[in-house]
């Protein structure tokens, strides 16, 4: 999804890719296949580079701070990255700067864990603090039983634990920061979630009290600007209307991240040329919507053969901008979303009704009902 920026702009896009047949191979002509977690690997791959950046946070730290002392040019650096990497860090960070914070500790066995479930009052959320993404490596416990239960996931080291927060919906507030220190923030969008993996972004988030929608954005503009984010940065929110700030900060990412693909259509400028300007230091794209847009991802399903629906998928909403992302199918894997831009008069919910029949059709074949 880069690419197609990269080639607008002029830029030369190489890629590290994990094996030959990875969809991203498939759209840039130099792609060496690598492991990102051996280092001469990457010093290999980094050379000639203007600028080296991530699609995920799981490049070894140690590794990109050796790379940076040779001379390589890292974006975003190590010192923001962990705290996507490392989820102690970032709520050790959140709370330091003094932004909405659920309640949290840092628990090394189950006794401490239990312990704070008492004090927090169950349930609580425990996490995984480096790994988890798409509701891995998170476990709801209801009472100290299920916590005993829980004694195996102490094997890798400490692990938070967090109060389950009573939120009313889940957001997202978009930015993106040069390293001169230009940034930008798009409207915050309210994001569905289902079994722990997001299904679909309504951006900007409706019926929001603007007064909370500023503060998220300006949480996360001080939060990149505080960890020196470079790139797209995602802060995933619980929206709390009524209680403290209105919202408490969930996860952050620090890349172009599913809750802002809607930008492709439906913002001046999305975040796959905003992040290449970002981590070059080129001025930054206007982020403002062009309309009320609708991002429905769609999952691996029935349908093995994701172009034979594309009649029928492509007739059923003309208006409808599909994105696939060329990966073979598997059950609950994300191969490609959807995106819908509101024309006048019509209405989140005709929006929503256009962008799930099409991915449907995608999804389970061109005989689905929908």
């Amino acid at each position: 999804m880069m690419a197609p920026e990269a080639l607008n702009l002029g830029f030369e896009l190489h890629i590290l890719a994990e094996g030959p047949d990875v969809s991203a191979a498939r759209c840039v002509p130099d792609a060496p296949v690598g492991d990102y977690k051996d280092l001469e690997t990457l010093r290999e791959f980094a050379k000639g580079k203007d600028v080296v950046t991530f699609d995920h946070e799981h490049v070894p730290n140690d590794f990109l701070t050796t790379l940076i002392n040779e001379g390589v040019n890292i974006q975003p650096r190590p010192a923001a990255l962990i705290h996507a990497q490392d989820k102690l860090v970032m709520r050790e960070a959140i709370e330091r700067l003094g932004l909405p914070n659920p309640l949290w500790a840092k628990v090394e066995d189950v006794e401490a864990l239990i312990a704070f479930g008492e004090k927090a009052g169950w349930p609580i959320v425990l996490k995984t603090p480096r790994g988890g993404y798409d509701g891995k490596g998170v476990r709801m416990l209801d009472n100290a039983q299920d916590a005993k239960d829980a004694a195996d996931w102490f094997a890798n080291g400490p692990l938070l634990a967090e109060d389950k927060v009573d939120f009313s919906r889940e957001l997202s507030a978009l930015v993106a920061r040069t390293p001169s220190g230009e940034a930008k923030a798009w409207p915050v969008v309210h994001t569905i979630q289902v079994d722990g993996v997001c299904d679909e972004v309504i951006a900007p988030a409706q019926d929001i009290d603007d007064a909370t929608a500023a503060t998220a954005a300006n949480a996360a503009l001080r939060i990149a600007e505080e960890f020196g984010v470079t790139g797209v940065m995602a802060a995933e929110l619980f929206e709390t209307p009524g209680v403290g700030a209105g919202f408490v900060i969930n996860e952050l990412a620090m890349r172009p991240h599913n809750t802002g693909h809607w930008t492709m259509n439906g913002s001046v400028t999305s975040q796959f040329e905003q992040h290449l300007r970002a981590v070059l230091d080129l001025p930054l794209g206007e982020t403002s919507a062009l309309g009320v847009t609708v991002m429905k991802n769609y999952l691996g399903g029935a349908n093995q053969d994701l172009y034979s629906a594309f009649q029928a998928a492509l007739a059923a909403a003309p208006e409808v901008k599909v994105h696939a992302y060329g990966k073979s199918v598997r059950p609950g894997r994300k191969i490609g979303h959807v995106n819908i831009v509101a024309n006048a008069g019509q209405s989140v919910d005709e929006l929503r009704s256009q962008a799930n029949k099409v991915a449907a059709l995608i999804r389970d074949g061109a005989d689905a009902t929908v």
